[in-house]
């Protein structure tokens, strides 16, 4: 058989794969916090037809004779480039300015996420949008002495100082809140006085390109991602945190559609190919009649 034939079949293989990552690039386009993926090719392995020579004085030399064999899928890489933000005026979404994640857990994992969309429950419990806690630091504790020190966040609307663990406060009872550039919980009390009632957690990793999705917004380390670390928002390199914002999906709709274009028309090049091939086997079948 030609190899023309079976290059044609793997870049069939090839460009369908980059049509999937654009139709889950375009699935995504209103996706808080998502990331963008680009599928990239490489050429596989050539034929040696004739080697390469070298010059002697009488004959210059003469460069490899190869036949490619077609080519194949090299990575489906993460494209974690900033989203643009979109004000919604609720207390409670949250967007990060520059990198790192936000952590939550589900009572027996932790992941991570971009998706700052974030409520209370009935105990006044910081969660997402599947009920994982989002993971803080309590106003007793120094997160620059104790970075993995955290847990879930109270935000108790009517309860008093002592009845959070607040040292001072006393009868005085949670009023409102508001959250600043650093995570920080800050609770405006009946007695006028404002007081922390915990900070969030972040996470940054050295390469955040190479966490695992696992859906639903959620993200989790790989052997290639590096260990997460833990901190502050607007420390050690990562974002601060955009109060009544979320960040919005990073995938452009004009590029995706260019890019699928040049899907479709690679995938047809190809198909033709195949025709191609087909037709002189056919013209070398007939031969033998």
């Amino acid at each position: 058989m030609i190899r023309s034939l079976y290059s044609g079949i793997g870049g069939m293989d090839n460009f369908q794969n980059k049509l999937d990552v654009i139709g889950n690039n375009i699935a995504n386009v209103n996706t808080y916090g998502f990331k963008k993926e680009r599928a990239t090719f490489n050429d596989l392995v050539s034929q040696q037809m004739q080697g390469a020579t070298g010059a002697t004085d009488d004959r210059g030399g003469t460069n490899p004779q190869q036949v490619g064999l077609g080519g194949g899928l090299s990575s489906v890489d993460t494209i974690a480039t900033q989203g643009s933000s979109q004000g919604t005026g609720r207390d409670l979404d949250m967007a990060i300015s520059g990198d790192g994640y936000f952590i939550v857990n589900d009572g027996d994992e932790e992941y991570f996420t971009r998706a700052g969309n974030f409520y209370l429950d009935e105990e006044g419990t910081l969660v997402n949008a599947d009920g994982m806690t989002v993971q803080g630091y309590g106003p007793d504790v120094d997160p620059e002495g104790a970075e993995e020190d955290f847990g879930e966040l109270q935000v108790p609307a009517g309860e008093t100082a002592d009845a959070i663990g607040l040292d001072d406060g006393g009868d005085a009872t949670l009023d409102s809140y508001s959250i600043s550039q650093t995570g920080e919980i800050n609770g405006v009390f009946s007695d006028g006085e404002v007081r922390s009632l915990g900070q969030i957690a972040m996470a940054n990793f050295n390469n955040p390109e190479g966490l695992n999705k696992q859906g639903d917004n959620l993200l989790q380390p790989s052997a290639n991602s590096g260990d997460p670390q833990y901190g502050i928002a607007g420390t050690e390199g990562r974002g601060e945190i955009q109060g009544s914002m979320l960040e919005m999906s990073n995938v452009d709709l004009a590029e995706e559609f260019a890019e699928m274009i040049v899907g479709q028309r690679g995938f047809q090049a190809n198909t033709r190919m195949i025709t191609t091939s087909d037709e002189i086997l056919q013209e070398l079948v007939n031969l033998g009649r």
